[in-house]
């Protein structure tokens, strides 16, 4: 394991088509840990119906409510910090609610394109040691390549030192 990958001890996020699953994908694939809030009945996109997003991430709690909100709010309440992975001048009201809520409960946030990887580790390092780290960003059909922007940030991450 190098170094940044021991700053991140593990990965949450909420298992929403793009930047949820490159995230969730990357660290899996490096053998991070991941966990997460997702909607009662796994509700994602392009899965509706339940089990939904829970067939592929059984690490993932489903919210006591329907609302998408619910997820997006515990997710950066119970973690350390939260990396927001989106271009600039894409809409995203679940990017844009995850930014209020760090803000409002002074958590730890960083938004980036997803390419900037020296940026990311200097965040990561001012933060003073292993985080539980949150990731967030647009649903793939806000955004177009979110989950390989997301997915090829955080396996730089995470393997590279």
């Amino acid at each position: 394991m190098n170094r940044w990958a021991s700053q991140i001890l593990r990965v949450r996020s909420g298992g929403q088509t793009g930047a949820d699953r490159g995230a969730l994908d990357a660290a899996r694939a490096c053998r991070v840990p991941i966990l997460g809030w997702c909607p009662m009945g796994g509700w994602a996109e392009d899965l509706p119906f339940p089990p939904g997003v829970r067939t592929l991430y059984p690490e993932l709690m489903p919210t006591p409510s329907l609302d998408p909100d619910d997820r997006t709010r515990r997710n950066v309440i119970d973690s350390d910090a939260t990396l927001i992975v989106r271009l600039p001048g894409v809409r995203s009201p679940g990017s844009d609610l995850t930014l209020r809520v760090a803000t409002l409960h002074r958590r730890p946030v960083l938004v980036c394109e997803g390419s900037d990887v020296a940026a990311v580790r200097g965040w990561l390092a001012s933060l003073g040691g292993p985080v539980e780290l949150n990731v967030a960003g647009p649903r793939e059909s806000e955004s177009p390549g979110s989950y390989s922007r997301t997915r090829a940030l955080l396996t730089a991450l995470l393997t590279t030192g």
